[in-house]
């Protein structure tokens, strides 16, 4: 009787997972490439004959990572001219893993003026519109998060309760894109506020100036929400400048500051 041969442990499952492994790899080390200037605007993606060498990987797993780029607005597919890089102004900079990338790839100086500024246009908008447009229930969800920041003992405990209230502020808008907005600006503010929260008593200093805001919304006055955030967000500023100072690297720009 002839032996079985032993059976093949490796599965489709398991080659499912492997391809799914590689074009994370592959989106990832591209997408970076790009985000850091290694290919510039108007450069093409080395030719998919290359790539598929490069990664060992099947044809149609490399053209499903090219479409996700695609997605992300970092490339462009042309017929007979391959993918070629897009402008920086059409990238889809709030996508996750393009705001992941940048994070990783710009300078902290930079990377924080640049949200800064961000801040300082959306969360006074933002909080102004929530005091008028707030349910009960969007606004009773803003005061559990500034209980848990108020329960926290660091600046690491309160880093998520933080991150909720600037959230649901965004939400209580209800308005779809500014709630949106306010989501994605998660993954950014979750580094300034982990920067800023290096100054000595960060944390107690901070309650205040969160439950300002709290108060102004609550009280449904748009005009000292806004107010209120400013405040707040002059705060984040000379916190940020002075632990990015500290580390040696030249401060955000405070063009509001006289």
């Amino acid at each position: 009787m002839t032996p079985r041969a032993p059976s093949s442990t490796y599965s489709p499952r398991s080659r499912d997972s492997e391809s799914k492994s590689m074009h994370t790899r592959i989106v990832g080390e591209l997408g970076l490439a790009i985000v850091a200037g290694e290919l510039q605007p108007g450069d093409r993606l080395p030719a998919e004959s290359q790539l598929l060498d490069r990664y060992d990987v099947s044809r149609p797993v490399l053209r499903e990572a090219v479409r996700v780029l695609a997605a992300k607005g970092l490339v462009v597919s042309r017929q007979r001219s391959g993918a070629i890089v897009r402008p920086r102004n059409e990238w889809h900079l709030l996508d996750p893993d393009v705001l992941c990338w940048l994070i990783a790839t710009k300078p902290q100086r930079e990377f924080q003026a640049t949200l800064m500024d961000v801040r300082r246009v959306f969360e006074p908008a933002a909080a102004a519109l929530a005091a008028r447009a707030a349910s009960d229930e969007q606004v009773h969800r803003i005061e559990a998060d500034f209980a848990l920041m108020a329960e926290a003992g660091s600046i690491e405990q309160m880093l998520e309760p933080d991150l909720a209230f600037h959230r649901h502020i965004a939400e209580a808008t209800n308005n779809d894109l500014m709630a949106y907005i306010g989501n994605m600006l998660s993954m950014a503010l979750r580094e300034s506020i982990l920067i800023s929260g290096r100054q000595p008593n960060a944390h107690e200093r901070a309650l205040p100036r969160h439950e300002a805001i709290l108060d102004a919304i609550r009280g449904r006055d748009p005009l000292g929400a806004r107010q209120a955030t400013l405040v707040q967000l002059q705060e984040v500023a000379d916190n940020l400048r002075e632990s990015i100072q500290t580390e040696g690297l030249a401060a955000p720009r405070d063009e509001h500051r006289r």
